[in-house]
């Protein structure tokens, strides 16, 4: 696996995968207005990455403050912060990691700046390392809900490049694949930015985990022919009654899936949940650039001015989700209840 998020010399080092597969390219950013613009851009992207990484960016921004007093300096970080979280708007990892920074300023703002900067790097790197554990976690009990000689379709990327490492959907196909259980994964592309089809094709590849690439519109045929054993999907925020926000087409299969008898599962840390939000209605859904769908890779495939809709997400809702994987077990229905059970353990 490549390490996709690294802090390097006071600087933040990231797998820039807008180049992915075609190139294997690190980016270092010493400054929260960039780091800003890699989440935005998707240089980084996968809810779990894009907390750590503006944790990170967090730190950047407080090193960046030339004053010398304390009530300018806390200004300051609110504008780091408040950059940072406009973003994303549908990842809530990025607003739970910026909390806890915000928690760490507090508890240390009467320090010295030099013991400051030190505090909030020692709680990003908690973030980025507990991130590592969660998702071992999630694979070790997603495993148990995988049949040997599966085949899996997940949707996206929700593996190591979406997280610090491992992965969650992607984590619970490598610790099946580590148990010998002879899994394969069908991917599907992923329009319109092909994240499917350019990040978790090649990331299993790398660990020669099988897998094959589907085009968005053929998990149907597949399972109608009873080609797929289960769905394993990440996540971005889920509301308290279990309705699921994760890349766009996700909906789609949970639909299918169900016709078909197929378990449809999400794999996702708690910190993913979001108990403040009653159902999937309150998710914000982030719109993106019409140009997204209009070209590829700055080839244009549809015409310039046709209108596009373009949300880079969609909700599932809970009665579509068999199962919900987290770091501390599978959540079962009713989410409503069981959710909250989890969150407060």
């Amino acid at each position: 696996m490549y390490n996709s998020i690294e802090w390097v010399d006071g600087k933040l080092r990231l797998l820039d995968q807008t180049k992915l597969p075609c190139q294997v390219e690190y980016r270092d950013f010493s400054d929260y207005q960039s780091v800003a613009k890699a989440i935005k851009s998707m240089v980084v992207r996968g809810a779990p990455a894009i907390g750590s990484v503006a944790a990170y960016g967090f730190v950047l921004g407080a090193s960046q403050f030339a004053g010398d007093d304390h009530a300018g300096f806390l200004q300051h970080m609110e504008v780091v912060s408040e950059t940072l979280a406009a973003t994303r708007p549908t990842a809530v990892n990025l607003f739970w990691a910026l909390r806890r920074m915000e928690d760490t300023l507090r508890e240390v703002k009467d320090n010295s700046f030099a013991a400051i900067e030190a505090a909030l790097l020692a709680e990003a790197h908690a973030i980025a390392a507990e991130d590592i554990v969660v998702n071992r976690k999630i694979g070790e009990y997603g495993n148990e809900i995988v049949p040997q000689g599966a085949n899996i379709l997940t949707h996206c990327n929700a593996g190591a490049l979406a997280t610090v490492g491992y992965g969650t959907a992607l984590g619970v196909v490598r610790a099946a694949h580590a148990a010998g259980k002879n899994v394969r994964v069908y991917a599907d592309e992923t329009r319109p930015l092909l994240q499917g089809a350019r990040l978790t094709t090649w990331e299993l590849m790398q660990d020669k985990i099988p897998v094959t690439l589907l085009t968005d519109n053929m998990a149907g045929y597949l399972m109608q022919k009873g080609q797929v054993s289960v769905v394993i999907v990440g996540a971005d925020r889920i509301a308290a009654n279990g309705d699921t926000a994760n890349k766009i087409g996700t909906y789609s299969l949970a639909v299918l899936a169900q016709a078909h008898n197929i378990p449809f599962y999400i794999a996702a840390p708690t910190a993913t949940v979001d108990i403040k939000l009653i159902d999937g209605s309150e998710i914000p859904i982030e719109e993106r650039t019409k140009s997204e769908v209009r070209e590829i890779y700055g080839q244009q495939v549809a015409p310039a001015e046709v209108e596009v809709v373009n949300p880079a997400f969609d909700v599932t809702p809970a009665k579509y989700i068999s199962g919900i994987i987290t770091e501390k077990g599978i959540v079962l229905p009713p989410y409503s209840v069981n959710l909250l059970k989890v969150m407060v353990r």
